[in-house]
């Protein structure tokens, strides 16, 4: 029975790390008819003093560090605004979760217009006198623009795992905490945020996962510029292979980042485990 699947992990998760860990020390390229030569951690040396990289990993922080909280918490008030019972609410939550089956590449085609300078965006500012900036070729507004798109868009998948989450907390709570007198806000605070415990802790996780994979937006918006501003490091990674055909360093490149995910997941596993 679980062959397959352990075929299936073999092939496609410990063959492709074992193969990111062997190329990271070699000079390897994806088309060369030199075979590849053993450099130690030259990659490395070589990763840790390039100004890009430093670039890519302060802007894939940023954009981590922005993403997570204003994602996790517009899901949440969205799916709270959902889980009631009223005619049309069915209706509301598949407008939310529209953005969700729409494609990446087509989202980020849309916003591309939307972000011109004399686009949608820019003439509702307009009308209230704000000259609008170029928001994706400005340096200082570029990924600020990436951020707003990218929250947008997901938003609407994190808001059904919330309602999932809240739709498992029994109404006996609420009725008890209203019958003690308990305001929304308190029903909030002492039924609503501790029932969702293990829904916040999946929420964070996979919300920091994919800021830190941030790679489709940001590749066909912007290319990571203008200057780097946008640059992250699975989209270094992406170009330094395919396009440079730097195998070897890219996988060097990998390795940095899957080691950085892995600390930052194990940090979040701490801070949010069960405590006895």
């Amino acid at each position: 029975m679980i062959l397959p699947a352990a075929v299936l992990l073999i092939t496609f998760l410990l063959i492709p790390i074992g193969l990111t860990l062997g190329l990271a020390f070699t000079d390897a390229r994806l088309i060369s008819p030199r075979p590849a030569q053993f450099i130690g951690v030259d990659n490395f040396t070589r990763l840790f003093s390039d100004d890009t990289f430093w670039k890519s990993l302060r802007n894939t922080v940023l954009f981590a560090i922005v993403i997570v909280p204003v994602q996790s918490a517009c899901a949440l008030g969205l799916a709270l605004l959902v889980n009631v019972k009223m005619r049309g609410v069915n209706f509301f939550r598949t407008i939310y979760f529209l953005p969700v089956v729409t494609s990446m590449v087509v989202v980020s085609m849309l916003w591309l217009f939307l972000y011109q300078k004399n686009g949608l965006i820019n003439q509702v500012l307009a009308k209230g006198g704000i000259t609008g900036p170029d928001w994706l070729g400005d340096p200082h507004t570029a990924l600020i623009a990436i951020i707003l798109m990218s929250a947008w868009q997901a938003m609407g998948f994190h808001m059904v795992i919330w309602l999932s989450g809240l739709q498992t907390i029994s109404g006996d709570l609420y009725e008890a905490a209203s019958l003690d007198g308990a305001s929304q806000w308190q029903q909030f605070r002492y039924v609503t945020w501790p029932g969702l415990r293990q829904t916040r802790t999946f929420i964070l996780i996979t919300i920091t996962i994919a800021a830190f994979s941030l790679f489709t937006q940001v590749n066909i918006m912007t290319q990571g510029g203008p200057l780097d501003s946008t640059s992250t490091v699975v989209l270094m990674a992406v170009r330094t292979g395919f396009q440079q055909q730097q195998t070897g360093y890219a996988s060097a490149i990998s390795l940095v980042f899957f080691v950085l995910v892995l600390i930052v997941t194990i940090i979040q596993r701490y801070y949010t485990r069960e405590k006895a």
